[in-house]
């Protein structure tokens, strides 16, 4: 099969070669379990989950012990909110939360409002900024956590995660951030933060893991377990550990420091070769913030065209999206978009593009002249 050019990094990353090679003996000759704490095959596992767990802690800058393995960023995002949901059950609880989270986190303050919790989603302005001064309005007496992603999954937009730090040390509230996309994209720290979401498969890493990073040694509490069993993880997520995928996160975790900076200034370039070209296009625009982004995003939105017709046309040669691959199965235009004020056709005739570590000067030339033809002749063809 031909496959088309690869620009949706931001919903998934191919494995690193180092990473499927250090995965490989978990799954035949290493194949113990973790929890097996009597004979070799399981004092094996176990070795190898601990360093990955001290990888994975090294990237974000954490302790080993704060280290939780899930299946993935969602039920890490599951397991923060709503098990300090549970924490506080019988209490009057308010949480706050911003109208361009990921639909994870979203559909999970949902869940809690159906509970009793109140919960305030933050609006942003034009270019997905939160108003700090709006946000320092709504806390509450009640308020139990701020939870805010570091980077934006659809625009790059980059949150300003050393304020909501301050702002929540002090209220002394628990800041949870879904840091997906960030982790291993660009240098950030745990550092007052008390829960962190973070997912292997967005950083050349195996898909169906993640971690919940959970703040040791702090008077805020930590959540509640959602799933009961055996008491894996300290309690915190019962369950037999995925080894060879948790072995293959640790690599990953372990690779990446040595890309960041050099990756953050290659897929730049590439970024703004890329926008140079489209934005040349009369009645393309940028969506969210030029600067405050990460380097190999961009979000463009095209006027005049059908956007289900340009992104079918477009994603023949070019594999790139309209909004979160989580959601990608509605026919609905991204909520980042429109909460940004873009109109819902407009929101549709957007696309994103996410480059990555294969991404090459000839895929961005490629590119840039696929869209441009393809905008000229559906705005020929069926002008709007």
């Amino acid at each position: 099969m031909k496959y088309p050019i690869y620009l949706d990094y931001n919903a998934t990353t191919p494995c690193d070669k180092e990473v499927i090679e250090a995965m490989i003996p978990w799954f035949g000759e290493h194949f113990g379990n973790a929890a097996s704490n009597s004979h070799p095959y399981g004092w094996l596992a176990e070795d190898a989950v601990e360093t990955a767990r001290e990888q994975i802690a090294n990237l974000i800058g954490a302790k080993p012990k704060e280290i939780v393995f899930t299946s993935g960023a969602t039920e890490s995002i599951n397991l923060a909110v709503k098990g300090i949901f549970e924490f506080y059950k019988g209490q009057k609880q308010h949480y706050i939360t911003c109208q361009t989270e990921h639909k994870a986190v979203l559909d999970t303050f949902k869940s809690l409002e159906s509970k009793g919790a109140e919960v305030t989603y933050l609006p942003v302005n034009q270019f997905g900024d939160i108003d700090l001064n709006e946000l320092k309005s709504n806390i509450q007496p009640h308020t139990k956590m701020l939870a805010f992603m570091w980077a934006n999954n659809e625009t790059g937009l980059i949150h300003p995660m050393s304020d909501l730090i301050k702002l929540a040390k002090e209220h002394d509230i628990i800041l949870f951030t879904d840091a997906v996309q960030a982790a291993g994209k660009i240098p950030i720290s745990t550092g007052g933060i008390h829960l962190m979401a973070i997912s292997a498969h967005k950083m050349y890493g195996p898909k169906g893991v993640g971690a919940l990073y959970i703040r040791h040694n702090h008077h805020l509490p930590k959540p509640s377990a959602m799933i009961e069993g055996g008491g894996h993880e300290k309690g915190f997520r019962s369950g037999t550990l995925n080894v060879p995928g948790i072995v293959g996160f640790g690599k990953a975790a372990q690779l990446r420091p040595n890309k960041l900076i050099e990756d953050a200034e290659r897929l730049g370039s590439l970024r703004d070769a890329l926008e140079k070209r489209l934005l040349s296009i009369v009645g393309a625009t940028l969506n969210g913030s030029r600067n405050k982004r990460l380097s190999h995003v961009s979000n463009i939105s095209f006027s005049g065209v059908e956007g289900e017709e340009l992104l079918r046309r477009v994603n023949k040669e070019i594999a790139v999206s309209s909004g979160s691959a989580c959601t990608s199965i509605l026919p609905k235009p991204s909520h980042v978009l429109a909460a940004m004020g873009l109109g819902s056709d407009l929101g549709r005739a957007s696309i994103r593009f996410s480059l990555g570590k294969e991404t090459t000067e000839k895929d961005i030339a490629f590119a840039a002249d696929h869209v441009l033809a393809i905008v000229k002749e559906l705005r020929k063809s069926n002008p709007l």
